[in-house]
């Protein structure tokens, strides 16, 4: 059986981080929301059982985790870019995506959000 390229999914990892350009987002760390897709080939993971086979989700989200508190950022572009770095750096990916929310940025909206994505070609491999 041949499968389709496995996806991971990090959903709704809440995080608090500087993200802004007025004086009480550079003062004031807010709330922000992170999706990512991944997108590789797990042939090798789901004939061997092993880990060392497979994309470790933990991991990646740990680094996520420490670029967004650990840094400041003043436009959703950049954070979002840079988690995208993050998904997307290991050989074996094939697509990622990476979204980032900020509740309660604009009046009378849920959140704003910004999404981008890279797909590798082979050639780039």
């Amino acid at each position: 059986m041949q499968l389709n390229n496995a996806t991971i999914r990090i959903k709704n990892l809440r995080l608090r981080t500087y993200i802004g350009i007025k004086d009480d987002e550079i003062q004031n760390k807010q709330d922000v929301v992170i999706n990512v897709k991944i997108e590789y080939d797990a042939t090798r993971a789901t004939d061997s059982d092993e880990m060392d086979d497979a994309l470790n989700y933990k991991t990646i989200t740990k680094r996520i985790i420490k670029l967004v508190e650990d840094n400041r950022f003043s436009l959703l572009e950049k954070l979002t870019s840079d988690i995208l770095a993050i998904a997307s750096e290991h050989s074996w990916v094939i697509y990622a995506e990476a979204e980032v929310d900020k509740p309660h940025a604009l009046r009378f909206a849920d959140s704003v959000s910004l999404c981008l994505s890279c797909n590798k070609d082979d050639n780039a491999l």
